[in-house]
C-alpha cells in the first residue's frame, strides 16, 4: 500500500446522514407504486440518474414525479418534501474531522448530487453549522448534477483526476456504495466501503490518518 497523500470522501452516508427507506416511504405516501424497483441505494430509474446529472432540470424532475404517482396535481413543495426525506444531516463532529484532515491532506468531495437535494444540504450546514458551503472543508468540491457526469462511471474519477493532478495509488477514496468503490478500484486508488459500522472516523482511524 502506498502512502495516502490525497483524500477524496463521498458526501452522502459519509459526511451528510441519508436514509433510503424514508424516501421511498415518502414515495409511497405520494401514490407511487413498486417504490423499490423505482429508487434505491443498489438500483434506480434512470430519471434519477439524468437528474444527477444536471441532464434534467428541478421542475422537469417534479414533472416526472408527478407523471409516476398518476397525480397532476401534487405541488412543487409536497414533491420537494418527500424527495428531500432522504436527508438526515450532518452528526456533530463530522466537520472538526474534515478540518483536521485538510491540514494534513489534499482533500477533495465528489458527491452524485442533485438541483434539489444541493440546495437543502446547503441549507441545512447554513442553519445548523453556520457553514456556508462545503467548499471551507476541501480544496475542490465535484458534484455529479454540476459535471454532466456521476458516479459510478470512471469518467468522472477521470476527470477529477485531470482537474487536481492527483495520483490514484496514492489517494483514498471513501464511499458508502460497492459500485462506486469498484470503479475507484480499477483506476488505481485505494478505497474503503463506508458503513454505519466502519463510519468515516473508524476509516481514518485504520488508515491512522
Amino acid at each position: 500500500m502506498q502512502k495516502i497523500e490525497n483524500i477524496i470522501l463521498d458526501y452522502g452516508n459519509v459526511i451528510f446522514m441519508i436514509d433510503f427507506n424514508k424516501v421511498r416511504q415518502a414515495f409511497i405516501s405520494l401514490g407511487i407504486k413498486n417504490v423499490e424497483d423505482f429508487f434505491g441505494h443498489k438500483g434506480q430509474d434512470d430519471l434519477f440518474d439524468a437528474f444527477d446529472r444536471g441532464e434534467i432540470s428541478a421542475t422537469q424532475f417534479r414533472d416526472a414525479i408527478r407523471s409516476r404517482a398518476e397525480n397532476l396535481q401534487l405541488s412543487d413543495s409536497e414533491i420537494d418534501t418527500a424527495w428531500n426525506a432522504l436527508l438526515i444531516g450532518v452528526p456533530p463532529g463530522k466537520h472538526e474531522l474534515l478540518n483536521e484532515l485538510k491540514t494534513k491532506y489534499r482533500c477533495f468531495l465528489l458527491s452524485n448530487n442533485n438541483e434539489i437535494h444541493y440546495a437543502y444540504c446547503m441549507r441545512h450546514i447554513q442553519d445548523r453549522y453556520a457553514v456556508p458551503d462545503n467548499s471551507v472543508f476541501f480544496e475542490q468540491t465535484f458534484y455529479s448534477h454540476l459535471m454532466g457526469l456521476r458516479k459510478p462511471d470512471a469518467a468522472i474519477f477521470e476527470k477529477v483526476i485531470q482537474q487536481t493532478n492527483i495520483i490514484p495509488e496514492e489517494t483514498l477514496f471513501i464511499d458508502d456504495s460497492p459500485q462506486h468503490l469498484a470503479t475507484a478500484k480499477a483506476l488505481g486508488f485505494q478505497t474503503a466501503l463506508c458503513t454505519e459500522e466502519e463510519d468515516l472516523a473508524f476509516w481514518l482511524d485504520k488508515y491512522e490518518l
